[in-house]
């Protein structure tokens, strides 16, 4: 049986016509209609990912408001501040994976696609962006675990929320304990609520403390993040 034998000029002319189509008009508007339906849908999965850091901090500081105003009122409320807040991050960091799916989407076609536009520069084409594309519309993956989106929205915001609410759970226990807090002893005396026992009051603060900082310095070593802090050539921003 006869093969076919693929020589440098049936190469050159494939390389030729993949070029060609960038400049196509049809193909040009197509891709501009798709480009900016993947950016409309980011900015709306971007805008879910502000509701709920917004109801964090309502109720944080609701909760907070609410402890500091009436000395009755007992420091285990920080208790279900933090619960809140935890609920908060887990359901951010589910609707963050689809915003990083759909925008990992919107970086391809920056990258592999407007750079060679604006460029002017045919040999940009390199790689099987179009083959990535094509098969992630086809069938949609997440990019990233649950374990990192967990830790880029701790990076982001929520981190600064915990220390706060730990920060003023401490200080509510100074302020409004019964007996004056002189020793170590007497603190852990003071975290007894009711019924619930010092040790699981102490456990469940150190357990949060350890557990945000952990996944914040784990992730934060293992992913680079949205955007890097300093690009390059930044001097030549400045207009």
């Amino acid at each position: 049986m006869a093969t076919e034998k693929t020589t440098p000029a049936s190469k050159d002319e494939a390389t030729i016509s993949l070029q060609r189509s960038i400049y196509d008009p049809g193909y040009v508007n197509a891709m501009s209609h798709f480009y900016r339906g993947e950016l409309g849908r980011i900015m709306v999965w971007r805008q879910r990912l502000d509701i709920t850091t917004n109801w964090a901090i309502t109720s944080s500081t609701a909760i907070i408001t609410i402890a500091f105003s009436n000395r009755d009122v007992p420091h285990i409320i920080f208790f279900f501040n933090l619960a809140i807040v935890w609920v908060m991050l887990w359901i951010e960091s589910r609707r963050y994976r689809f915003y990083d799916a759909f925008r990992a989407r919107v970086r391809m076609l920056e990258a592999h696609f407007l750079v060679p536009m604006v460029m002017e520069n045919r040999q940009m084409l390199q790689g099987e962006w179009k083959k990535l594309v094509c098969e992630d519309l086809i069938l949609p993956s997440f990019k990233i675990s649950k374990l990192e989106a967990i830790g880029r929205r701790l990076k982001r915001n929520y981190v600064f929320i915990f220390v706060l609410i730990m920060v003023a759970w401490v200080t509510k226990i100074f302020l409004h304990a019964s007996e004056p807090i002189t020793s170590g002893r007497a603190l852990y005396h003071a975290l007894r609520v009711g019924h619930i026992p010092s040790w699981l009051v102490a456990g469940t603060f150190i357990a949060t403390f350890v557990s945000v900082i952990g996944i914040t310095i784990y992730v934060g070593q293992k992913s680079s993040g949205e955007i890097t802090e300093f690009g390059a050539h930044r001097s030549l921003w400045r207009i």
